[in-house]
């Protein structure tokens, strides 16, 4: 059967499979995805470099120090952090997804909070995205506001900035405050993917179900594109936790978000968890950023809560 081409989305039926070390940062060989060499950043929507976000480099190239704003004059400090190489723009690639384009899978590790481990004090989130081979590729900060995260904690609504090593924003995913029972088939969870900022590429939405979570990952014209399932019993101790990533008809499996076991100690005392995300390298970068945006969703639904 004739593989799937780069950028369009997964037939049905089809059932990739995982390499065990797929190469991550940009292709050297031919065949690459065409890129364009007079490519012209989107105006519309796009803040381009904040003012704020200040990067400094150390140490040998692909190496930085980055500063990166939170609330309140606060900071976000990466020493000697190792940043994947920054691929071409490509045709029709929101800026800044580029680095998805070259890759299989996502590792999302939360930063834990101290003051947080030791007041229960909620604080603003902030996560690493990296490659597989612990490249980072993003760092995302939560943006709420200290009331709204400490009144309705795991349900707030909440903005989330997705930037890249220059500290530019480039993605945005935008939650609303939604009913956090699902006993009612009314106000289901939702979040919004704005790549870039203010441009929606996708949504993923709750799917009611009286015993599985289901969620639904949908384009820019809410059309509903896969379905991600998850295990009956969301929170259990000492194991990996696979949300599957499947077909419309939930027959094919196209890859999973695994909520990763960090140790008892880490389990019991703090909210901080670690995902990864896994797809075919070939799926749509558009899509592979919603799937970005639905495993942050499922952090917020099943697991901020549990400490």
């Amino acid at each position: 059967m004739e593989a799937p081409r780069s950028g369009t989305y997964l037939p049905a039926g089809y059932a990739p499979q995982y390499p065990p070390a797929a190469v991550q940062g940009p292709p050297e060989h031919t065949g690459c995805p065409t890129f364009q060499t007079n490519y012209q950043v989107p105006q519309s929507g796009y803040p381009g470099p904040q003012a704020s976000y200040t990067v400094s480099t150390s140490g040998h190239e692909g190496y930085a120090a980055t500063r990166l704003p939170i609330q309140n004059n606060q900071t976000i400090v990466l020493a000697n952090t190792q940043w994947m190489p920054a691929p071409p723009p490509i045709l029709n690639c929101p800026p800044g997804l580029e680095y998805l384009n070259h890759i299989d899978q996502l590792l999302i590790h939360q930063q834990v909070e101290l003051l947080e481990v030791l007041t229960g004090f909620e604080t603003n989130n902030k996560f690493e995205i990296k490659n597989s081979l612990g490249q980072m590729v993003y760092v995302a900060v939560e943006d709420t506001d200290c009331c709204t995260r400490n009144c309705c904690e795991a349900s707030r609504p909440f903005t989330l900035r997705i930037l890249d090593h220059l500290g530019q924003e480039v993605m945005t995913l935008e939650r609303p405050l939604r009913c956090s029972s699902c006993c009612f088939p009314c106000c289901l969870q939702e979040i919004e993917i704005q790549a870039p900022p203010g441009v929606p590429i996708g949504y993923v939405t709750q799917t009611w179900h009286p015993c599985l979570p289901k969620l639904t990952l949908q384009n820019n014209k809410r059309e509903n594109v896969l379905k991600v399932v998850g295990p009956c019993v969301a929170c259990t101790c000492c194991s990996d936790i696979d949300f599957e990533i499947k077909s419309l008809d939930e027959v094919t499996r196209i890859g999973k978000i695994t909520k990763q076991w960090s140790g008892c100690v880490k389990e019991a005392f703090t909210d901080s968890d670690n995902f990864g995300i896994q797809f075919p390298l070939d799926l749509e970068v558009k899509m592979k950023a919603v799937m970005l945006g639905a495993c942050f969703l499922i952090d917020y639904m099943f697991f901020e809560g549990c400490e």
